[in-house]
């Protein structure tokens, strides 16, 4: 984890980098495009967005008007609940890709595990990477039981788990099973949608190491072997947010971090979430 063009290697042997950026509420056209841009110029390989953020578009001319040559970027995007089912997932998949004009995705998922149709979407994916047309697909939102569910019917077992990720939040169990499964955990709102930014223990750990709270939570993510792609639309935030592989947290500060949790979410429960 030297720079932002670091990469773990997922089970399948494909590198996706340990960065990048989300894009979850950043609006369609030119705030998102401008996003895009920035940051691939300041160096992220990777851009993660979904169906649902109603933006693949904006995501994939920022990827066109970018100087960087296509096979150097890692694309995500997600097939939304309303479009889960075999046949309706393979739809889905193919209007994401018209919107981003890709002829081929690096990293597909199913976005929330819908009760009753994400064993058929999985199934969906598995023929998508079959087929070639993404190298790497996974999950987001899943519980190690949902998890499960996948794993006794899998002919390819999921390569990332995407989750809320955060120090108030930080799902060890989950993480712990994940790994054991050669499964990458990924973290959406590591930052918990800014309201970690005045803790006072994070504060001190950024001033110990004249860094941001923000780049502090990124670097323990990071620390963890959990993926991370904080969302700005700033360019000094997109750069800043990046800026954290010049520094290292020692085993305390990571506990003091991890003594953080509350089992608190700003997302919904994948448990008990109307889908």
């Amino acid at each position: 984890m030297k720079s932002l063009a670091s990469t773990t290697t997922l089970h399948n042997g494909l590198e996706m980098p340990w960065f990048g950026l989300g894009v979850f509420k950043v609006e369609e056209g030119q705030e998102v495009e401008s996003s895009v841009k920035m940051a691939i110029h300041a160096g992220y390989k990777s851009i993660d967005t979904a169906a649902i953020y109603k933006n693949e578009e904006g995501v994939g001319k920022g990827i066109r008007e970018s100087d960087v040559p296509r096979e150097e970027l890692f694309i995500t995007t997600k097939v939304w609940n309303a479009d889960q089912g075999y046949e309706s997932t393979l739809k889905a998949f193919d209007e994401s890709m018209e919107k981003l004009g890709l002829e081929y995705l690096d990293l597909y998922l199913v976005h929330w595990p819908v009760k009753g149709k994400y064993v058929d979407t999985w199934k969906a994916l598995e023929k998508l990477y079959k087929d070639g047309r993404v190298r790497a697909i996974g999950v987001s939102n899943f519980q190690i039981h949902h998890l499960q569910d996948i794993l006794d019917v899998a002919e390819v077992k999921p390569m990332v788990n995407q989750v809320e990720y955060h120090p108030k939040l930080s799902q060890v169990e989950l993480l712990n099973f994940c790994k054991e499964n050669g499964i990458q955990m990924e973290a959406w709102s590591p930052l918990m949608q800014g309201q970690l930014l005045d803790n006072d223990v994070l504060k001190e750990i950024a001033d110990a190491h004249n860094k941001s709270v923000a780049q502090v939570i990124l670097r323990w993510d990071l620390q963890n072997g959990v993926v991370t792609i904080p969302k700005s639309v700033k360019e000094h935030r997109i750069k800043e947010n990046a800026d954290i592989f010049d520094f290292e947290l020692s085993a305390e500060e990571m506990q003091k971090i991890h003594a953080l949790n509350e089992d608190k979410r700003v997302g919904p429960d994948p448990d008990n979430f109307d889908f």
